[in-house]
């Protein structure tokens, strides 16, 4: 494949090395560039466990831009799965449909990571969204198991025993965001619906702390201000001391 592309490419050059790092599937994820297309992606997921998906194995597509990793992927489920829609780009933080929060550091594993925890959390109606009930996905993530990707073959048999390598504490702060999202959106809902409880999701988010970077800078810049003003103020008294100083002398 490498001889259809320029590798001197950054975006050919970075697909390239996350291809060499994807290659060996995990119990959790695969991904893999298309044969004839360096800018598609075959992926296939776990559903979280403890979750309505645990039994699931969900297939889908990832379609990179010519500008990545610069722009984000779009990323489309093909299995029936109760959460997102099938054959549509799904509206995700990190997906296409918001590049203003899509960070270049980022990576085809961080999308898959997210994409797997954003499954528990409610749909919203946002784009590409389902909202099927409990029962309606668990019957869908048994059924999942015996689906056939066209390209791929049978789904089941794309993922290994081979343990997933532990977040990165950057990809580990996606999947925090995600599961503090989801908790503010249960906790605006009626009482007496599901509560989605991130704790059951296998990468096991933590409470972020917030932080005010503007008042951060203000409270830096006061504490500058005053201290240029007690410089100011020393020099003005040490220079009336000196003056008076001086003028007794001559007397």
């Amino acid at each position: 494949m490498a001889e259809k592309y320029n590798t001197k490419c950054p975006g050919v050059k970075r697909l390239m090395r996350e291809a060499l790092e994807l290659a060996e599937a995990t119990e959790e994820y695969c991904a893999r560039p298309l044969e004839d297309n360096l800018f598609e992606w075959h992926f296939t997921v776990r559903g979280p466990r403890g979750t309505d998906f645990e039994d699931g194995i969900y297939h889908g597509r990832i379609l990179l831009p010519k500008e990545y990793p610069m722009h984000p992927p779009h990323i489309i489920l093909l299995t029936p799965n109760g959460r997102f829609e099938v054959n549509k780009k799904i509206c995700l933080s990190i997906s296409g449909h918001h590049p203003e929060t899509w960070q270049p550091s980022w990576s085809i594993r961080t999308a898959l990571l997210a994409l797997i925890a954003f499954m528990p959390t409610p749909a919203e109606g946002t784009i590409g969204s389902l909202d099927y009930s409990p029962a309606e996905r668990k019957i869908l993530a048994k059924k999942s198991s015996s689906w056939v990707c066209p390209q791929c073959g049978q789904i089941a048999e794309l993922l290994s025993s081979t343990a997933a390598k532990p977040p990165t504490e950057e990809e580990q702060s996606v999947l925090n965001q995600i599961a503090f999202k989801g908790e503010e959106e249960q906790a605006q809902k009626p009482l007496g619906e599901p509560i989605f409880e991130p704790q059951n999701i296998q990468f096991a988010p933590q409470v972020l702390e917030s932080s005010d970077t503007t008042t951060s800078f203000l409270d830096q810049l006061t504490e500058i201000l005053v201290a240029l003003l007690i410089g100011a103020i020393g020099i003005f008294i040490y220079r009336r001391w000196n003056a008076v100083a001086a003028a007794d002398s001559e007397l």
